[in-house]
């Protein structure tokens, strides 16, 4: 007969924590944190190993429509900024000890040769979705398959904690569909500025992304919204958001584009959620109300859009001091310390 996992209970981790030399509920969301920390690992001694972030890149066919007022090869120009060391996330991952993956998803771009980065390209950029499906149903089993892959890779190597990052010119029109498409919110709703689009050329995104929807007639079904108008990175995040979970790992999701992502492995996998912390509320138009339907609590606002996993990066010490107090802080009774009556 197999043992049959005995599983703490929230009773449980809450004595430890309010047994901790401090009033009750004084680390506020620290305690929050922790307890979950705690159910994702069955424990009351939790452990961070080997924290590791993963940056998807590709392109998008879109990029091609007016949705953005940056060229397309600004994605491999920042993938190139990655492996050199010179982005805000290479700043952050090697502040706080983070292990960082850059990987070509799918970028407009032969990479061959190039060392340091994950080769896992499925074609040199998606389709525009203006006028036909981003990807084929290959593309998109590729996509999933080398997402799960990777997280197999990392948490072989030891890896509980794991952040997700992404890099892609005009990412922010796909992810802006899948939201009105999984949510159900006004296309406006869900559309920002991106890299920065004044009002006019706000305005155009919008009507361009409505075209868009008018031309295919799908419902909601996740692989129809992420073949049709997701990016190869944004599904290569959904594969291993959803692996991930299945190693009851950690997952820390950054900003709009993996909120997308992990809204779409949510309708996969309703458990996702007890896995994922959000690690901040993008100053992206749309985040707050993809957050809000979510009914995720991000940790921190601090008015960031950068993405890259640079929210994920930020957040780890936070989540590292939860995981800290649970561990060292003394005891009422192992300090000698009166509790309040």
């Amino acid at each position: 007969m197999n043992d049959v996992e005995v599983k703490i209970t929230d009773e449980e981790i809450k004595l430890k924590i309010d047994n901790k030399t401090k009033p009750l509920g004084a680390l506020g969301r620290l305690e929050n944190i922790g307890t979950k920390i705690c159910k994702i690992q069955n424990t009351l001694s939790p452990e961070l190993k080997n924290p590791h972030i993963l940056v998807f890149a590709g392109d998008h066919g879109i990029a091609h429509e007016g949705v953005c007022t940056y060229p397309q090869e600004v994605t491999y120009q920042m993938v190139m900024n990655f492996l050199n060391g010179g982005a805000g996330i290479n700043v952050f991952a090697k502040q706080n000890g983070i292990k960082l993956k850059i990987i070509d998803s799918g970028v407009n771009c032969d990479f061959e040769g190039i060392t340091g980065l994950e080769h896992c390209k499925v074609d040199f950029g998606t389709k525009s979705f203006l006028h036909d499906k981003a990807m084929t149903i290959e593309q998109y089993e590729t996509a999933i398959n080398e997402g799960k892959k990777l997280i197999d890779q990392v948490y072989n190597a030891g890896c509980n904690i794991i952040g997700f990052g992404e890099m892609g010119i005009s990412n922010t029109s796909s992810a802006a569909i899948l939201m009105h498409k999984f949510t159900g919110f006004p296309i406006e709703k869900c559309t920002g500025r991106g890299a920065g689009l004044d009002d006019v050329g706000l305005n155009r995104k919008i009507e361009i992304l409505k075209q868009a929807i008018n031309k295919h007639v799908i419902g909601n079904d996740p692989f129809d919204v992420l073949s049709t108008f997701g990016g190869f990175e944004i599904v290569m995040i959904v594969g291993a958001i959803l692996r991930a979970v299945e190693h009851k790992m950690i997952c820390l999701i950054d900003g709009f584009i993996v909120s997308a992502a992990f809204l779409a492995a949510t309708k996969v996998n309703s458990e996702v959620n007890d896995f994922a912390f959000f690690c901040h509320q993008s100053d992206e138009n749309g985040h707050v109300k993809m957050l809000n339907y979510l009914e995720a609590n991000p940790i921190l606002n601090l008015g960031m859009r950068l993405g890259e996993g640079t929210g994920c990066a930020i957040v780890y010490p936070i989540i590292k001091s939860s995981v800290n107090f649970i561990n060292e802080m003394a005891s009422f009774e192992s300090a000698g310390v009166s509790k309040d009556k």
